[in-house]
């Protein structure tokens, strides 16, 4: 075959693959870079928030601290005390004393006391809280250098022995309460202050803001109302050795938030201010994870999809994609569990879209391939048959090797080697490809396949690689065909081009069985059909040379044919070289006036 599948040829598919390589890389970068250029814009902060809180979720309940409890100011106490809001300050004093009895190592008070009431009773909880050790007392209010006005002023505070923290809340751009910080306009945070009570040391200064790692929804930290503290009606040993929260939690006093917990239930104010505690006391066990190491991650799941499409195609990198994807969201669950914060929506944009973008690649690239493929086989095979064709050929174009049965056909130009020495070669080379292209449109529209060309000469088969039963029907009606209508066109217009008088052709047919399939190199494959049938073929079409025949088609021929065929005439028996037995010829009619040297007509044998 003159043109054998270019497609398959390896410089050719070598230069694809680079191709393909090339916008791959290119794809991916970009992408890679608008990811990580999102990354640094913050572009994805609020769905990113969202899926921590998803995270907790799946995470789970991990039960209440075992430090910390907290003391609610709920319905329940205002209808057991029955006292409006504010209690007087005499009735936290006696709280503070309960629990001081009961043996708690630090009391968290999650109320303000910055404004005076009445004298005494701002006496009776100062005092109190001067008989109590390790008391932390919130504040929102805070003056420069971190200086608060709790009892009136920081003497009042180191008089009693207690400390004050900022007890301001970090909001997410959402509202949501998800991390706490360390210091406060130069005030450690209320749950800061807390530990360093309870550790009896302070800690060490931290930048910034911390996770609150929550123990579980709202509801999961112990508790107990506060009336019932007051009353002495609480559980033995529930606040011995631990940090107790005291704060309002009745939805009235509108001290409840969203949290990363929850789902829409809110959670108290005193419980966030205990989960924070109970953090700080766990030396913040949830940390977010390096940029570099968030990049990183963009940058690898970013050139995931565009390898898997290189390796294994577009399909199989989308499948792999998805597995990916699935593995990843459990890679980040479990580091989450592990108290590692890694990024999941910029990785796995990056992943996706670099999936996405390889696939859309892949697919007009493999588009554009496979058109160009089908365009060149269109030139060797029937247009019908050429997507049939193409599902039979593995990822190198090749046409695996079959066992078909199958009619062949070869042609050739009588004198034209003479016509061809005596004429330029231009004139040659325009006349051989008007032949040309007139025979193998006939062979192409009678179903035939173009195996090559030599020279001047045609090598043709009919069922293959496509199977048909009536090869032989249209080996017939082609070579019918070449030898009349088409060459006399051909003539036609060789005789008004003025380059001679025109031609004779020979043709022969044989059917049997062949080897069908693409051979040759890696830098050249050919379509083709090898056996004994085949080289008779080319025996036959020889065998007409010195006759007035034009066609010749073997005893196997004839007896294949499914169509009545009534013009065939006998030719004889005559000897093939390289063949043992003689081989029956039939001719047409039509195509001479008298057989033979040699032969013999025998109407008996006539169809």
């Amino acid at each position: 075959m003159e043109d054998s599948l270019p497609s398959a040829a390896g410089s050719r598919r070598r230069s694809f693959r680079r191709l393909k390589l090339v916008l791959f890389a290119v794809n991916a970068l970009i992408l890679i870079g608008l990811v990580i250029a999102a990354y640094g814009l913050d572009l994805l902060d609020g769905s990113e928030l969202d899926t921590i809180d998803a995270r907790f979720e799946i995470r789970g309940d991990r039960g209440a601290p075992a430090d910390v409890v907290v003391v609610e100011i709920d319905d329940v106490s205002f209808d057991e005390l029955d006292q409006a809001w504010p209690f007087p300050r005499s009735l936290h004093a006696e709280a503070i004393d309960r629990l001081r009895s009961a043996g708690a190592r630090v009391i968290a008070y999650d109320i303000q006391f910055t404004e005076p009431t009445k004298p005494a009773e701002d006496n009776a909880l100062i005092s109190a809280v001067d008989r109590a050790d390790g008391v932390v007392l919130a504040t929102t209010e805070v003056g420069q250098g971190g200086q608060t006005n709790v009892f009136g002023g920081d003497q009042v505070l180191r008089e009693t022995g207690a400390r004050a923290g900022n007890s301001n809340y970090v909001n997410d751009s959402d509202g949501v309460i998800r991390r706490q910080p360390y210091a406060v306009e130069g005030l450690e945070s209320f749950a800061v202050v807390a530990a360093e009570e309870f550790g009896g040391r302070r800690l060490p200064v931290r930048e910034g803001f911390e996770w609150i790692d929550f123990r579980g929804p709202p509801g999961t930290v112990e508790s107990v109302p506060f009336s019932r503290l007051v009353a002495g009606r609480t559980p033995p040993d529930f606040f011995r050795d631990k940090v107790v929260v005291i704060g309002a939690t009745a939805p009235s006093l509108q001290d409840v938030h969203p949290t990363a917990v929850g789902g829409d239930t809110p959670m108290s104010g005193p419980e966030i201010q205990a989960n924070a505690i109970a953090t700080v006391l766990d030396d913040f066990p949830l940390q977010s994870a390096p940029g570099a190491l968030n990049v990183a991650l963009i940058v690898l799941l970013g050139l995931v999809g565009p390898g898997i499409a290189i390796a294994l195609g577009p399909i199989r990198a989308a499948i792999c994609g998805a597995l990916l994807a699935a593995l990843y969201a459990v890679a980040v669950q479990l580091a989450f569990n592990g108290g590692l914060i890694v990024s999941f929506l910029y990785p796995l944009a990056s992943l996706v879209i670099g999936v996405v973008g390889a696939l859309a690649i892949g697919l007009v690239l493999g588009a554009f391939e496979r058109e160009r493929v089908r365009d060149v086989f269109s030139r060797f095979v029937p247009e019908p048959v050429v997507d049939d064709v193409l599902k039979n050929v593995d990822k190198n174009l090749r046409l695996g090797g079959e066992r078909e049965l199958v009619t062949v056909l070869f042609s050739d130009v009588r004198g034209f080697t003479g016509f061809s020495e005596t004429r330029s070669p231009e004139t040659v080379i325009e006349v051989l490809n008007r032949y040309l292209t007139s025979m193998t449109d006939v062979i192409l529209k009678h179903g035939g396949t173009l195996v090559t060309f030599m020279g001047d000469g045609i090598m043709a088969v009919f069922g293959a690689p496509i199977p048909t039963d009536d090869h032989a029907d249209r080996a017939l009606a082609a070579a019918r065909e070449m030898a009349g209508p088409a060459l006399d066109r051909f003539n036609d217009w060789l005789r008004s081009a003025g380059h001679g008088e025109g031609f004779r052709i020979g043709i022969g047919l044989n059917s049997g069985a062949v080897m069908a399939g693409n051979v040759g190199s890696e830098r050249r494959l050919e379509y083709t059909v090898i056996g004994d049938t085949t080289n008779t073929a080319s025996r036959i079409e020889g065998m007409t040379k010195g006759t007035p025949h034009t066609i010749y088609l073997s005893e196997s021929t004839r007896l294949m044919l499914v169509g009545p065929h009534p013009d065939l005439e006998h030719v004889d028996e005559l000897e093939i070289r390289g063949r043992r037995a003689k081989v029956v010829i039939w001719t047409t009619s039509a195509d001479g006036t008298a057989p033979a040297t040699g032969a013999r007509r025998d109407s008996a044998r006539r169809v």
